[in-house]
């Protein structure tokens, strides 16, 4: 075992460099994803039965293939359409396309908005009647409920699930390294591994520092739950 080679300063800070690129593209595709899940969740819970269907269909496709496979179809297969090469150099947002990154962040964009809207739309028809019934009571309009009471209880009861997605995503990161020129944690330890030949320390230190930063994720999750889902926790009497 040669960990004075992982810790040396030049391989640290590819580790680092490596870190930098894996949360921004985490936390970019979870703010993406996020905005385009709860418009496809409110579709899919909408009253129109062809806008349901057609934002079932995109669920389906993204939570039934590989999300490498989802990259590579972005950033192999729409270079290859000759309307976008002929275009991106010019026209945006096609300019973008021959930006590694952006390649990455919008596959991991669409992939977790497809599996977020899918949980937020559960949790929007599970909201109890009673509350819904209690609303419009009130005299609320539809739009009104939607966005006081049912949004707002959906989403505090989808966290627990969204954590798992949230940590999910962070290991997913790990497949950007087969985008050509992007260094990720993963890819830092490919390079580590090619340059030095120590495969064992270099993966071991690409583990530790994901599950370092699933323990940060995990306690921030955690924290939150605590707050925002304390009135479902049991009270004594």
């Amino acid at each position: 075992m040669e960990w004075s080679v992982i810790l040396e300063a030049d391989n640290l800070a590819l580790f680092g460099t490596g870190m930098v690129t894996t949360l921004c593209l985490l936390f970019s595709s979870l703010a993406i994803g996020g905005v385009l899940a709860l418009i496809f969740a409110l579709a899919l819970t909408s009253p129109w039965a062809s806008l349901r269907w057609l934002v079932g269909a995109y669920t389906f496709v993204i939570r039934g293939t590989p999300l490498l496979i989802q990259i590579y179809l972005i950033y192999y297969g729409l270079a290859q359409l000759d309307w976008i090469r002929a275009h991106w150099d010019t026209v945006w947002p096609w300019t973008h396309f021959k930006d590694p990154f952006f390649c990455a962040l919008l596959a991991f964009s669409l992939n977790t908005a497809g599996y977020t809207a899918e949980m937020l739309a559960g949790a929007i028809r599970e909201t109890s009647k009673g509350e819904i019934e209690a609303a419009e009571a009130y005299g609320m309009r539809r739009i009104t409920v939607m966005r006081r009471i049912v949004l707002p209880s959906a989403l505090r009861r989808s966290l627990p699930a969204y954590s798992n997605e949230v940590v999910m995503m962070l290991h997913a990161t790990s497949l950007a390294s087969a985008v050509p020129s992007m260094l990720d944690v993963t890819a830092a330890a490919s390079q580590i591994y090619s340059n030095f030949f120590l495969p064992f320390e270099a993966y071991l230190a690409a583990a530790a520092i994901y599950l370092m930063a699933s323990f940060c994720l995990i306690g921030f999750f955690k924290l939150m739950e605590k707050h925002l889902l304390a009135y479902l926790a049991p009270r004594a009497h």
